[in-house]
């Protein structure tokens, strides 16, 4: 292989545990990208006293952004598969960076839906970029980690989001410059991303030994991926190919069925404190907490399938493990319907977002645990437009439902959809290609 020193020029100086930094750029991204769709639903209950929308108005504003979100990840994730990673992200990055901003000229329903539509035609690619990131850079063994470190700026984003959001709006007494702030910080980002990251094989400031570490283990990766394709045809890039694979299945119907959890928290979660009786200003402290929750959740699920496999598990089993137990305690949310107190709420709200947070990064490494690199962009978007599906018609059925009755069978069906999804993943997601990561 050729010096990266003599690619790029005069040698640089080697970042030791490189990876993990790349891991924490990761990270980064997903923290702006949520903090950018988090304004709005931080804003909403302003913004529906002050347009007179319903619950079912706002509603279309986020299917808008979910449907750009579902159609977006399975293009994105062929896009990344071909662009590569360092290109793609960039592009995705700068573009959903100047939808947030665009968000300060909406006048109404409509304008607001056509900014939140692309929105998330660029925001569709982190997930897919992200997934295959881990993959060229992480080796199988710590992938579970690798992937909740990234997953965990969900969380961190959602926390951060509404500090900053309502400082902002009270700091202007209007909505419109805290849209063009905080879309800004993608451009930061996209920036240093430009102008930091490579692939391993050519990282200037990658050392040799982990250099070796991450290529020698995609190479022994590669030499197992061109067999199982002649078996499976896991390895075959066309979107048919993928899906008469049941494992292909599993990771759709797993993340199509437990998304929608997560975004009933994002999207409607202030909403619903204040249907409850909370003032917004006054539940900051308590607001934060399932996001907190969720990025605990995030590192347990992670760790604990990656302590699994360092002990000698096989890493499917060692996720599935996970996903069982989490699936189980996505249920806690139920009880939410029968409890008026704030911290209890709260608390059963935490327990969920933990679980779903640890089952999700368990779905979210599962691409890269059974597909070669080439291909784990793909299904990491086809399960996020599966995801977008499920997440669309949820929202349309949230604001029918909270319109004409409450919130109550809102929580009572989010607790019993992770159990199928559980169920589905279990039966479909099977495969001789997770072997041990040693």
């Amino acid at each position: 292989m050729k010096d990266a020193g003599d690619h790029f020029g005069a040698p640089r100086r080697v970042i030791p545990h490189l990876r993990w930094w790349i891991g924490g750029a990761l990270f980064a991204s997903t923290v702006i990208n949520y903090i950018d769709r988090q304004t709005l639903s931080v804003l909403a209950p302003f913004l529906k006293t002050e347009y007179q929308w319903t619950n079912s108005d706002f509603a279309l504003i986020v299917i808008a952004f979910r449907v750009a979100y579902a159609i977006g990840q399975t293009g994105a994730g062929r896009l990344l598969d071909r662009w590569g990673t360092r290109l793609g992200l960039l592009v995705a990055v700068c573009w959903y960076s100047v939808a947030a901003m665009s968000t300060a000229l909406a006048s109404g329903l409509k304008s607001f839906a056509v900014c939140r539509f692309l929105l998330g035609t660029g925001e569709a690619a982190n997930w897919p970029g992200a997934t295959k990131a881990v993959s060229e850079w992480f080796p199988k063994s710590e992938r579970g980690l690798a992937v909740a470190l990234f997953d965990s700026g969900s969380s961190v984003g959602g926390a951060v989001a509404p500090l900053l959001v309502i400082w902002l709006y009270q700091m202007f007494g209007t909505w419109r410059p805290v849209f063009l702030i905080t879309g800004t910080l993608g451009f930061f980002w996209a920036f240093a991303w430009y102008r930091w990251y490579h692939p391993p094989e050519t990282h200037p400031n990658l050392g040799a030994e982990e250099r070796a570490l991450i290529c020698d283990g995609r190479r022994k990766e590669a030499e197992a991926e061109a067999q199982a394709m002649t078996d499976d045809g896991s390895g075959q890039g066309s979107w048919r190919a993928l899906l008469r694979l049941p494992q292909t299945w599993g990771i759709i119907f797993g993340r199509t069925l437990t998304d929608p959890v997560w975004f009933f928290i994002t999207d409607w979660f202030a909403i619903y404190l204040v249907a409850k009786g909370f003032k917004l200003e006054n539940t900051l402290l308590g607001f934060w907490v399932p996001f907190l929750a969720a990025d605990l959740g995030n590192f347990f699920g992670g760790g604990l399938s990656s302590w699994l496999i360092r002990r000698g598990w096989k890493v499917l089993p060692a996720r599935k493990l996970v996903i069982v137990v989490c699936g189980l305690a996505m249920t806690s949310i139920a009880g939410a319907t029968f409890v008026s107190n704030f911290a209890v709420l709260i608390a059963l709200f935490g327990v969920s977002t933990f679980a779903y947070a640890a089952w999700s990064t368990m779905a979210l490494a599962l691409p890269s645990d059974l597909y070669p690199s080439r291909t784990v962009a793909s299904v990491s978007g086809l399960s996020g437009t599966g995801a977008g599906i499920g997440t669309i018609m949820s929202t349309w059925l949230i604001g029918q439902v909270a319109d004409r009755y409450s919130f109550e069978p809102i929580l009572i069906g989010a607790s019993l959809v992770p159990l199928l999804a559980t169920g589905l993943v279990l039966v479909l997601v099977r495969g001789g290609k997770t072997k041990s990561a040693g």
